[in-house]
């Protein structure tokens, strides 16, 4: 076990967002994660750990259906031009031809080894409603003309795996826009409760596992008057704790009460495989919620 992090680049400028509530006891601008508290995060990440593994909770969750990746794809060879990418994050998508009204209900998530798990499916209608958003204006948009229900490859917790999609036909488009529609499975309720007594604030979100399960990226706060965000990592045959804490700036300057969300990648010693990914001071599974927006290349 060790614990070892490195940053990447910041993601967003600074947010208004006051640290009160999301720990308790922390309040805007008025704690920040010293070395003395190396022992406490520590501390905490080894009850996590201890808690999980062998547990009945990780059971479930090796064997259950759980995002670590985008559930939508965009056509072939990406959006064509800043327009149509400007129209997808705006969710300014109209709908120009019929969907299919009848829907099956269940569909197998198949993973390269050759698991399999059935689960139920999102409709179409449903997952049109995803993309697009309730109120379109006279910008630039996105037409859909159709769907069907076919397939694609996903992220997940355990690895890539094949799940039912629906593929959205795009006006001036030769391939459909994929949106999984398997929809994940429950987490399970976790063995331990959240901190109250640690430094530092939960992680925001899973942001991806590299395809070699070497290392995983993750969204941390840190206030605006420290030096940034760390991650630590624990790691054990049967769980990966990752524990967020502020690097602390020696600045006598005026604090204003903001937070700052900072994308970190966090190295492990081993590929991640089907140990579950934690959260220190949440105490549950590290979730996936990406960063809206599609890249410019395509599968």
């Amino acid at each position: 076990m060790r614990a070892k992090a490195s940053r990447s680049a910041r993601l967003l400028a600074a947010v208004g967002l006051c640290f009160a509530g999301l720990v308790a006891g922390s309040g805007c601008g008025s704690q920040k994660a010293a070395v003395s508290d190396t022992d406490v995060h520590a501390d905490r990440a080894r009850q996590v750990a201890e808690v999980w593994d062998g547990s009945t909770a990780a059971a479930r969750w090796r064997t259950g259906f759980y995002l670590a990746g985008e559930e939508v794809q965009p056509p072939r060879g990406g959006l064509h031009n800043p327009a149509d990418r400007q129209a997808y994050e705006d969710q300014n998508i109209v709908l120009r031809g019929k969907l299919p009204e009848t829907d099956p209900k269940d569909g197998p998530v198949t993973w390269a080894g050759g698991e399999s798990l059935t689960r139920p499916l999102m409709g179409a209608h449903a997952s049109y409603t995803t993309l697009a958003g309730t109120r379109v204006g006279e910008n630039p948009h996105l037409t859909v003309t159709g769907a069907k229900l076919g397939e694609m490859s996903v992220a997940t917790s355990r690895g890539p795996a094949t799940v039912p999609a629906w593929l959205f036909t795009l006006d001036g488009y030769a391939s459909p826009l994929k949106r999984a529609a398997a929809i994940p499975s429950k987490l399970p309720k976790p063995p331990i409760g959240p901190a109250r007594d640690v430094p530092g604030y939960p992680l925001d979100r899973l942001v991806r596992i590299a395809a070699d399960g070497r290392s995983v990226t993750v969204v941390a706060l840190h206030g605006a008057c420290d030096d940034g965000a760390v991650v630590g990592v624990l790691e054990t045959t049967g769980s990966v704790v990752l524990s967020a804490s502020d690097k602390e700036r020696n600045d006598d300057g005026n604090c204003t009460k903001q937070a700052e969300l900072q994308q970190v990648t966090v190295e492990l010693e081993r590929p991640l495989g089907d140990r579950v990914l934690l959260g220190a001071h949440t105490g549950q599974p590290v979730r996936y919620k990406g960063l809206r927006g599609i890249s410019s290349s395509g599968s």
